[in-house]
């Protein structure tokens, strides 16, 4: 009975292949065919209690911002939500089977409409923070890939919508 059947042909030929190519792409070969089925988009970040909502200038002690409404907005649209823990972090997960990373880093942002007043009364009341993405790489943990994305930077914006 042979090799002769074609699933079977094409399995042994996809195997020789795995096996020839896996070694140069260290591993990467099945998180990049299989990666959209066997994947995750992370967006994670924290927010801190400041008018930009970034780290204090030289490490100085930051307040976090917790409770805080943050948006992944995509063409003004919110595409998915998180709230920030006591320590002000936050994290979306996204299916890649959804969204393209390069549509993610050019066509969206994150918003935070939680108004900066409710951490710290003496900032703005109106208003809120937003930041562009970007990639800083993919995690495997076996066949899972993992896109990590982080806010390049917030900033107040007067306008955002509350």
């Amino acid at each position: 009975m042979g090799l002769k059947s074609p699933l079977v042909m094409f399995s042994f030929f996809f195997l020789v292949v795995a096996i020839t190519i896996m070694p140069l792409a260290e591993g990467q070969l099945l998180g990049g065919i299989l990666g959209p089925l066997f994947g995750l988009l992370r967006i994670q970040g924290i927010v801190y209690c400041t008018p930009n909502g970034n780290i204090g200038v030289n490490g100085t002690a930051t307040p976090a911002f917790p409770n805080a409404l943050v948006q992944l907005r995509c063409g003004g649209t919110v595409i998915s939500t998180a709230t920030t823990n006591g320590s002000g972090v936050f994290s979306i997960l996204l299916d890649p089977l959804n969204f393209i990373l390069s549509t993610l880093l050019s066509g969206c942002r994150l918003a935070v409409n939680t108004p900066l007043a409710s951490c710290n009364a003496a900032l703005p009341s109106v208003g809120g923070l937003v930041s562009n993405l970007q990639f800083i790489g993919n995690t495997f943990a076996g066949l899972l890939n993992v896109g990590n994305l982080i806010p390049s930077g917030f900033l107040f914006n007067a306008s955002v919508n509350n």
